[in-house]
């Protein structure tokens, strides 16, 4: 649920999605589905998923149920606005790796192509760099990605960094390319915003859809990203491997770095998923290493009871204790410092200044993480998000993104999805939880 601060700029955005125009054309989804002229798998357009609880919000907003803030579901329409057979659709995947990047591609590939009758899908390679370096486009078709779900990382390439949408659109255009599908976190999806307003504002009819991906599962009024349950499940191997470490030699310390740059849910949902956690630091907690309630001090004594600890901190934890030069990546994020060697030094100089005997272990598994395949779970929430795209932009709507709210799959427009980003709640039952489960104090300062 929102918090009433966020209420004025959520309903000034409406919660609608952008439209090329009103559809015309007869859905072949019918015929494919049932074999009749209509199917009741077609989603009604008069449909909403409402943002907030039904009852509570009502009364708190004073206003019938039907005035309040909603969703547009995702889903296949009766009509669609482009005609398959003169259709060229294009994807990109931008950003960093992540699990079932290649579900993504092979689940917009089957879609577009046997239940849409495309037959003309290209993927431009290298993230949108490919859209301005006059590379070839790579043709897809249902063989070439038919196994490509068993392999990690994404067939099409990526990389970092943003480009001119003047120039992106120019490609589009000169290849023909009526739908774009993107695959990317929160700056892949500004940059979406942009093409799509690009196009509108030359005049092209170009569909611009997204897929949110993020392995920190940040992006809000989304339940989840793919890939955060394969990297919260992979990571729970590290910290077996880190507690098995730790708990074979004296005073032993195992020190795991996950993901996790603004928002601490891997590394709270793989503490909770391994059982051998004392401690987990987030972005969203802040601590002080030193004094009487301090981390160091804490761990010490964690540890002289019961002779070792697991100690799970998010990348992104602690950047108020190291020294910041402001030096920014491809993608004009901050750099962060690296909270794992501070923790690993201060560690090893707090034992040491009190005469203790100490042995730390650390592991930082990020790469090995966002490289692997998806797991079952993901595999099919990223088969559903790409059949989801495909319908909407099918239908004509442009500079949005899919995903899945209160158990609906629901269009979200792009500003929505990056105008916040999702975190621990401090006060919430996720971060309850993590406390009783590790036994750490609320506060370590």
């Amino acid at each position: 649920m929102v918090s009433s601060g966020d209420q004025l700029s959520i309903e000034a955005a409406d919660l609608l999605v952008r439209r090329l125009g009103e559809p015309v054309m007869a859905s072949p989804m019918a015929r494919l589905l049932h074999g009749r002229a209509s199917s009741p798998h077609y989603v009604h357009e008069s449909d909403r998923v409402l943002l907030d609880d039904t009852a509570e919000m009502a009364v708190a907003r004073k206003c019938p149920v039907a005035e309040l803030p909603s969703f547009e579901p995702g889903g296949p329409r009766e009509y669609i606005y482009f005609d398959p057979a003169r259709t060229r659709v294009g994807i990109v995947t931008c950003g960093g790796l992540c699990p079932g990047l290649n579900n993504v591609i092979r689940g917009l590939v089957l879609e577009l192509a046997e239940n849409y009758g495309v037959t003309d899908i290209v993927g431009f390679r290298d993230g949108y760099r490919g859209l301005v370096n006059g590379e070839e486009p790579m043709p897809l078709t249902p063989a070439l990605v038919a196994d490509i779900h068993n392999r990690g990382g994404t067939i099409l390439g990526t990389s970092r960094g943003g480009q001119d949408p003047a120039d992106m659109v120019t490609t589009l255009v000169r290849y023909g390319v009526s739908v774009l599908v993107v695959i990317g976190g929160d700056g892949t999806l500004r940059g979406a915003e942009e093409i799509a307003d690009e196009a509108a504002g030359r005049g092209v009819v170009l569909s611009v859809v997204g897929v949110p991906k993020t392995i920190d599962n940040d992006i809000p009024y989304i339940d989840h990203s793919f890939g955060f349950q394969t990297a919260f499940a992979r990571a729970t191997d590290s910290i077996k491997a880190a507690h098995t470490e730790a708990s074979s030699t004296p005073n032993g310390v195992g020190l795991v770095k996950l993901m996790g740059r603004h928002s601490g849910f891997i590394a709270c949902y793989a503490a909770l998923a391994s059982h051998d956690v004392d401690f987990v630091l987030i972005p969203e907690v802040p601590f002080s290493l030193d004094g009487a309630a301090g981390f160091l001090a804490c761990l010490r004594q964690r540890v002289q009871r019961r002779g070792h600890a697991v100690i799970v901190v998010a990348e992104g934890a602690g950047q108020d204790l190291l020294a910041c030069d402001g030096a920014r990546d491809a993608s004009g994020n901050a750099r962060l410092a690296d909270i794992g060697q501070l923790l690993r030094e201060r560690i090893t100089g707090d034992f040491a200044a009190a005469g203790a005997e100490l042995s730390v272990r650390y592991v930082d598994p990020g790469y090995a993480i966002r490289s692997v395949s998806a797991n079952g779970y993901d595999a099919v929430y990223c088969l559903r998000l790409a059949q989801a795209a495909v319908h909407a932009a099918m239908a004509g709507r442009t500079a949005m993104v899919v995903g899945r709210w209160h158990g609906r799959f629901v269009h979200l427009p792009i500003s929505l999805a990056t105008g916040s980003r999702n975190q621990v709640d401090p006060n919430g039952d996720l971060w309850m939880s993590v406390l009783e489960a590790t036994g750490q104090p609320p506060r370590l300062s």
